[in-house]
C-alpha cells in the first residue's frame, strides 16, 4: 500500500487501504476524512515487513532510507525502532508514547479498542546511564497507572533484554532487639566473641556472625547494627573501649562503600530480615525472611547510591546470578531514605 512521506510522519491517503493497515494490527492514527498517519518508527517497520511502499515527491525510498531519515528526526531512533520491531514481531500491539515512557504495549491478541495497556516500555541501550531516581519516577508513574514497567535494553549487537521492575516492600519475621550486651574484641577487620555463652545469645536473638570453635566471628557492619542496638560493647588489642563511631570510621577506611552498605543493613535488619554477605554471589547481601537453617535465602541485595548513575552490565550480572539460584535481586537505592526495587528478568 502507497504512503507518502510528510517529514516526520507517513500518511497513507486512501481511506480503504488506511483502514487496512489499521485493522490489522492498529498501526497509526486515522485521519478525519479518511486515511492514516504513521509515525516514522510503525512506516519504518511496515516498509520493512513489505506491508506498505513509501514516496516522497512521487520518489519511492527504500528501507535504509527512511531508517536513516528517520534516524534525523527521532532521538534514538534505532534503539527505538529495535524494541519496537521486536515486540511487534512477537505478535504485541505497540504504540509510541511522549513523556517518561517510549511505548505501551498491550496484552497478547488484544487491541486498542479492547483492552488498556499492559506494559509502560523505556527503550535503552546497555551502554546508557541508569539513574535510580529515574526508576523510582517510573515505577511510581507506571503504579498509578495500573501498568507494570518494562525496559528493553538493546546491547551492541543489536540484541534486547527485557527486565521488568518495580518497587518492594521487603520483609521478614526475625526480630532483633537485644536483650544483654556482650563484649567482643576487634582483631584486624572483625570482631570475636571468646564466651561461648555470649556467642549463643547473639545467635539466639538474630543469627548474627559464624561459628568458629565455640566462639563467634563478626562483621564490621554486623558489629556496628549491634552496637547501636546495645547487644555488643567492642574493645581494642590493647583492651579499650571502641566507640561506636571510632567503629564506623574503621571500616570506612578499610572498606570500599562502607556506610553505604551499612544503611542498607540495618534498615534490612529493621524490616525484620537476616542479612549474610552475598559476597559468593558478587552481590553484597543475601537475606532471609526467616532462620537460615530451615530455608534459602530469598533475596540478593545490592546497596547503591539513589543519586549515582549505575551501568547496566552491572545489572545484567546481578540479576542473571539471582536467577540462577532462584533469587529475586533487589538493589537497595540509599538516599535520606532507603527504597528497594527489584529487577527481574523477563520473556515477552
Amino acid at each position: 500500500m502507497p504512503g507518502e512521506l510528510r517529514d516526520d510522519a507517513v500518511v497513507i491517503g486512501d481511506q480503504k487501504e488506511g483502514c487496512q493497515i489499521y485493522n490489522r494490527g492498529n498501526y497509526g492514527y486515522p485521519l478525519s476524512g479518511g486515511g492514516l498517519e504513521l509515525d516514522l518508527i510503525e512506516a519504518t517497520y511496515l516498509l520493512e515487513t513489505g506491508r506498505i511502499r513509501v514516496t516522497s515527491e512521487e520518489t519511492e525510498i527504500t528501507f535504509p532510507e527512511l531508517f536513516d531519515h528517520s534516524s534525523g528526526k527521532y532521538d534514538e531512533f534505532d534503539i527505538k525502532y529495535m524494541v519496537y520491531r521486536d515486540i511487534r514481531q512477537r505478535g504485541f500491539v505497540v504504540k509510541m508514547e511522549t513523556g517518561s515512557f517510549d511505548m505501551s504495549v498491550f496484552p497478547r491478541g488484544e487491541t486498542m479498542s479492547s483492552s488498556r495497556p499492559a506494559y509502560l516500555v523505556r527503550a535503552v541501550s546497555e551502554r546508557s546511564a541508569m539513574h535510580p531516581a529515574d526508576f523510582r519516577r517510573e515505577i511510581a508513574e507506571t503504579a498509578k497507572k495500573g501498568k507494570k514497567l518494562l525496559y528493553g535494553v538493546v546491547d551492541e549487537e543489536g540484541d534486547l533484554t527485557y527486565y521488568i521492575m518495580s518497587e518492594e516492600d521487603v520483609n521478614g519475621s526475625v526480630a532483633t532487639n537485644a536483650d544483654v550486651c556482650v563484649e567482643g574484641k576487634m582483631i584486624r577487620d572483625r570482631v570475636f566473641v571468646f564466651r561461648k555463652e555470649d556467642a549463643d545469645r547473639l545467635k539466639g536473638f538474630g543469627f548474627f556472625g559464624k561459628d568458629i570453635q565455640n566462639m563467634l566471628q563478626l562483621s564490621l557492619i554486623e558489629s556496628c547494627y549491634l552496637m547501636r542496638k546495645g547487644g555488643l560493647a567492642v574493645r581494642d588489642a590493647a583492651g579499650e573501649p571502641i566507640s561506636l563511631s571510632a567503629l564506623i570510621e574503621h571500616g570506612e577506611k578499610t572498606q570500599d562503600e562502607f556506610y553505604l552498605r551499612l544503611r542498607a543493613y540495618e534498615d534490612l535488619r529493621e524490616k525484620g530480615l537476616i542479612v549474610k554477605t552475598g559476597f559468593k554471589y558478587g552481590t553484597h547481601f543475601r537475606m532471609y525472611e526467616k532462620s537460615p537453617d530451615e530455608r534459602h535465602a530469598r533475596y540478593l541485595a545490592h546497596a547503591i547510591s539513589g543519586d549515582s548513575p549505575m551501568a547496566w552490565p552491572e545489572v545484567s550480572r546481578a540479576v542473571r546470578i539471582a536467577g540462577g539460584v532462584k533469587k529475586e535481586m533487589v538493589f537497595c537505592c540509599v538516599t535520606d531514605k532507603i527504597e528497594y526495587v527489584v529487577f527481574k528478568w523477563f520473556r515477552l
